[in-house]
C-alpha cells in the first residue's frame, strides 16, 4: 500500500541508508529481483548469481490510474515474479526498479514522466523500498535495457549504446561497465537530441521540435503518415481509420510493398541514422544497438534488414572511418526482459560495491 506520508504530490523523504539486517541480506543473498515499469505494463523477475533469469512476470501497469494504485500493482507483479522463482523474500538481496524518466536519482523520485501522467515527484523508490524491506536501486529503463544487453555480451567492460524504439525515444549508456546517469540525473536522455534545427514537428509536452524523439518514434511515424494521406498521397493505408493506425500498420504496409509506408519506415532509419552518428562521435562506444517494440520484425523479415542496413549505411556516410571500420551495429537481443534483467543486475552489482 503507498505510503499514507504522501499528500498533494509531495512525501517526506525515506532515508535511503536502510536498517543493517536490511543491509546485511544485500551482502547474504544471492538473488536479485528486477522490476521494469513502463506506461502500459510491468514487468518483473529474479535473477540469481549466475545471471539466470528464474522468473518472469507480465501484467498491465495501471499506471493511467495513480501512483496509489500503480505502485501497489508493481508491488504485486514484484512478489509474483518472486513467487514464481520457487523463493521468498528472504533470498532476495537487492532491487532493481527501471522506469521511464526524467528522475532525481538522488531522492529517488520520478520528476514529471511523459509516460506516467500524475506520478509527478513521485517517491517510488522508497515506496518499493519500505514495501518489499529491501534495498532498491532506481535508474532509467533504457539505461536497465542497455545495461542487460551490456552483460548479456559478458560485461567485459566494454561500452555500448542502446536506442529504444517505441511511442517515445529512449537510449542508455554503458561506458566502461557503468551506467551514464549525469550530473541531474538526465545523462541518457538521448532521445531529446536536437538533430534537425528546421523541423517545426515538436515533442508533445516539452516545446522541443526537431529532436530524436519527435521524428524517429512510432508516434512521430503515425502522425507523418497521417500527413501524407491527408495530402492525397496513394497508398494502401488510405481505408485505415485514421484513429486506429499504427506503426506496426505502417510496417506491415511497407513488408507488402506499399510505397508511402517505406518511404516513412526508410526516412525514420535515415534520421536515426543521423543520430547515431552524433552519439558515436561523442562516446566511442563499440556496440550500438537498437531494440524496442518499433524495430519491423528485426533479422527475421525483409523490413527488419532492410530498416537496420539503412541505418548502417547513414552512419558509414557520416562518421569518421575508424568508428565506421570498428563500431558494431546491430539489434538488441534481450526483447522485452532487458529492462528488469538491466536492472536486477546493476542493483546487485550496486549492492556488492556498498557492502
Amino acid at each position: 500500500m503507498l505510503s499514507e506520508h504522501i499528500t498533494g504530490g509531495q512525501a517526506e523523504h525515506v532515508k535511503e541508508n536502510l536498517p543493517d539486517d536490511m543491509t546485511m541480506r544485500t551482502s547474504q543473498n544471492l538473488c536479485s529481483l528486477g522490476i521494469d515499469l513502463g506506461g502500459t505494463n510491468v514487468r518483473a523477475g529474479v535473477i540469481d548469481h549466475g545471471s539466470r533469469t528464474l522468473s518472469r512476470v507480465k501484467r498491465r501497469s495501471r499506471a493511467e490510474l495513480g501512483p496509489r494504485i500503480g505502485i501497489d500493482n508493481l508491488l504485486e507483479v514484484a512478489r509474483e515474479a518472486i513467487a514464481e522463482a520457487g523463493l521468498t523474500l528472504e533470498a532476495i538481496g537487492s532491487v532493481g526498479l527501471a522506469s521511464a524518466g526524467p528522475m532525481d536519482f538522488a531522492t529517488g523520485r520520478l520528476l514529471y514522466p511523459p509516460n506516467l501522467p500524475g506520478w509527478e515527484d513521485t517517491p517510488i523508490r522508497d515506496e518499493v523500498a519500505a514495501n518489499l524491506k529491501r534495498p532498491v536501486t532506481l535508474l532509467n529503463d533504457a539505461s536497465a535495457a542497455a545495461y542487460g544487453e551490456y552483460q548479456v555480451r559478458g560485461g567485459d567492460g566494454h561500452s555500448l549504446l542502446l536506442w529504444t524504439l517505441g511511442t517515445g525515444i529512449g537510449a542508455g549508456l554503458v561506458l566502461q561497465g557503468k551506467i551514464l546517469e549525469g550530473a541531474h540525473s538526465h545523462g541518457s536522455e538521448c532521445g531529446h537530441m536536437i538533430i534537425d534545427m528546421n523541423s517545426q514537428r515538436e515533442l508533445p509536452g516539452t516545446g522541443q521540435c526537431g529532436t530524436v524523439e519527435s521524428i524517429c518514434s512510432a508516434r512521430s511515424l503515425v502522425a507523418r503518415c497521417r500527413e501524407a494521406l491527408e495530402q492525397g498521397s496513394p497508398s494502401s493505408l488510405r481505408n485505415a481509420s485514421a484513429d486506429q493506425l499504427t506503426a506496426r500498420d505502417i510496417g506491415e504496409a511497407a513488408e507488402s510493398g506499399d510505397d508511402l509506408a517505406y518511404q516513412l519506415v526508410m526516412e525514420t532509419a535515415r534520421a536515426l541514422g543521423v543520430a547515431t552518428t552524433s552519439m558515436m562521435h561523442a562516446f566511442d562506444p563499440e556496440v550500438v544497438l537498437f531494440g524496442g517494440g518499433m524495430t519491423f520484425g528485426r533479422h527475421e523479415t525483409a523490413l527488419g534488414r532492410r530498416f537496420l542496413e539503412r541505418i548502417v549505411h547513414e552512419v558509414h556516410q557520416r562518421t569518421f572511418p575508424r568508428l565506421r571500420e570498428l563500431t558494431k551495429l546491430d539489434y538488441a537481443q534481450l526483447g522485452g526482459d532487458a529492462g528488469f534483467v538491466g536492472a536486477a543486475r546493476w542493483a546487485c552489482c550496486r549492492a556488492a560495491t556498498a557492502t
